[in-house]
């Protein structure tokens, strides 16, 4: 929640006086506990809760990479209240179509055997830590497997040099969400966190149409 698109929207929503909730989900950036005891299920939990605590009224949605995910789930559990929705490098299901997808034989079967996996991360000098729980509780979660209605407007950002994420799952998303107006940004020399001035500059744009 400290990141540079966190921060810019919560810049933008003091000068406009538009109400905004940043969090971090449990075990990741402020937030207390063991990543290796996150699932799906627990961050979904952790949403729900700020939003039906901490909000009231419309909501416009805005997830990063697993925050896609997670807010796409949101916008599922409390329809009424989603008046859009924006996702940034979303990863829906990212437990099978990427991680569990880009495993070989042996990585797989050590990941069941041993419950976890452990490998370089590209944003922190401690290993990305990847578990067999987390993959078989997101099974419970998968958004790319059944019609997905939003009843706000969706836009879609994402970046054609993201080494995370490809850009065609968000190609993907733009066709399988249902919603009155589904648009898509996506940047050539772009990156998985798009964080340039440029990249919050459009992001800016689009948050502030869909907040009028």
């Amino acid at each position: 929640m400290t990141g540079t698109k966190a921060m810019a929207l919560d810049a933008w929503a003091r000068r406009t006086g538009q109400g905004f909730v940043r969090f971090d989900y449990f075990a990741h950036g402020q937030s207390s506990g063991d990543f290796r005891d996150g699932t799906v299920g627990r961050w979904l939990d952790d949403a729900l809760t700020v939003v039906d605590t901490l909000t009231q009224g419309p909501l416009v949605l805005i997830g990063s990479s697993m925050g896609g995910w997670l807010s796409l789930l949101m916008a599922r559990h409390r329809p009424v209240r989603i008046a859009g929705w924006i996702g940034i490098a979303a990863a829906p299901d990212f437990t099978e179509e990427l991680m569990l997808a880009n495993l070989g034989p042996q990585a797989r079967e050590k990941l069941q055997r041993e419950g976890e996996l452990q490998r370089p991360s590209r944003y922190s000098d401690e290993p990305d830590i990847l578990t067999w729980r987390l993959i078989e509780e997101g099974r419970n979660h998968l958004i790319m497997r059944a019609p997905l209605h939003i009843a706000g407007p969706v836009h879609l950002f994402h970046g054609l040099k993201d080494p995370d994420v490809p850009w065609e799952l968000s190609q993907r998303l733009l066709l399988h969400i249902e919603a009155p107006d589904v648009a898509a940004t996506f940047t050539k020399d772009g990156d998985h966190r798009l964080s340039t001035p440029a990249d919050i500059e459009r992001l800016l744009t689009v948050v502030a149409t869909m907040c009028r």
